[in-house]
């Protein structure tokens, strides 16, 4: 930060280069990127931009507002906080303080929500669709976009992620499709919502106290403890919502969980205990077990 302070006049790729050795000295990865991203973000113009105009000098009051963009990315702020947007299958989100972070490893659950809609749901009727824990609303907006006619529910205990949740599905039009809730999961549910849903989609808190000890500044200092940590062993959410979910779904009803890439078998073998007929574990790029797939069967079928 010294080398921005003591020079007077500098010009866009000047700044750029100077930031992006600054960033890959300090071991952030991806350094070129992120000082494009924060450079563009506080000049309120496209990455592309940088480069047009690149023997642009800037102002001082220019600088002044990028070095502390820059300073807070140095404490490990989330990069998608300081510039209050991130992406999410292909579509535009915003994010704040307080709401988690969109992951692309939870792509592969809408993936999977889509397939199940397209080839074992109606699709001469409304399919009813709950998304629990929706924090920005990703994955309700993701699967509002690409399924017309899925209307679903959106839960969240914050007020602060369901005021992001809304003004995303504005931002992505979908606002009609999709009713936001708050609600604990774990609460009571009106009597409304019983045997309900043909699909139930969540991303709960499933990071173990051992394992968020080791997850990196940005994820552990940042973002919301409740929306990660699941307990000791990190299956807390799971066990206390396994008889709630089947009491909210159809006879026929599939959930579909994001889960740890250690807990597959375990959850596996309590759901069936729970009453759930068959379950799948669908694993991400990496190998790794990424989706539980339950269908609940029994008494109700």
């Amino acid at each position: 930060m010294a080398a921005v302070q003591q020079k007077q006049h500098w010009k866009l790729i000047g700044l750029l280069n100077w930031t992006a050795d600054y960033l890959a000295q300090k071991g952030f990865e991806n350094s070129r990127l992120e000082a494009e991203r924060l450079l563009a973000h506080s000049l309120h113009i496209q990455r592309i931009d940088l480069y047009v105009n690149f023997e642009r000098p800037l102002i001082p009051d220019e600088l002044a507002q990028f070095k502390s963009l820059l300073k807070r990315r140095l404490a490990h702020e989330p990069l998608q906080y300081i510039i209050g947007e991130t992406e999410f299958y292909s579509l535009p989100f915003k994010v704040a303080p307080g709401v988690l972070i969109p992951r692309p490893e939870t792509e592969i659950l809408v993936e999977n929500a889509l397939q199940i809609i397209d080839k074992n749901l109606p699709q001469d009727k409304v399919i009813n669709i709950l998304d629990v824990g929706t924090g920005s609303g990703n994955i309700a907006i993701a699967i509002a976009k690409n399924a017309a006619h899925a209307r679903l529910t959106a839960i969240d205990i914050s007020a602060a992620a369901l005021k992001i949740a809304r003004e995303n599905a504005e931002l992505n039009n979908v606002a009609d499709k999709i009713n936001f809730l708050q609600h604990d999961a774990l609460g009571d549910w009106p009597s409304h919502f019983t045997n309900y849903f043909d699909l139930i989609l969540s991303n709960p808190p499933y990071v173990s106290e051992a394992e968020f000890e080791n997850l990196p500044r940005e994820i552990r200092e940042f973002e919301p403890r409740n929306a990660l940590l699941g307990g000791k062993d990190g299956v807390d959410f799971y066990n206390n919502f396994c008889q709630i979910v089947k009491n909210l779904l159809r006879a026929d009803g599939v959930v579909l969980f994001e889960i740890g890439e250690t807990m597959g078998s375990f959850l596996e073998k309590s759901f069936q205990r729970c009453g759930f007929i068959s379950s799948e574990i669908i694993k991400d790029l990496t190998k790794k077990d990424r989706i539980l797939k339950i269908v609940k069967g029994g008494e109700n079928e």
